[in-house]
């Protein structure tokens, strides 16, 4: 997949040109695709039991990440990384 790791940190830049520190939670193959899941750096390094919010893309080419696109395609990457999670605790 790419060059894209596990804890990875890097930087993403929303559609208001906002850069933002995420770090990579996992990645899963999803009927041939993959995708990551990342959260912000700043939600994950705090230290509270509140719940964070999780972003998933599609990852192309060389770890190249791109927006899901259709709800069916969401609900679908979401519910698989649930159940990866987990099966992990």
């Amino acid at each position: 997949m790419g060059n894209i790791r596990e804890s990875e940190v890097f930087t993403l830049t929303d559609d208001n040109d906002e850069a933002h520190e995420v770090e990579v939670l996992g990645s899963l193959d999803v009927e041939g695709t993959e995708y990551v899941a990342v959260g912000l750096l700043e939600d994950i390094e705090e230290d509270t039991e509140e719940d964070i919010d999780i972003f998933f893309f599609r990852v192309e080419g060389e770890g190249e990440l791109l927006d899901i696109q259709s709800d069916e395609e969401f609900e679908k990457v979401s519910l698989a990384f649930e159940a990866a999670f987990e099966a992990k605790e």
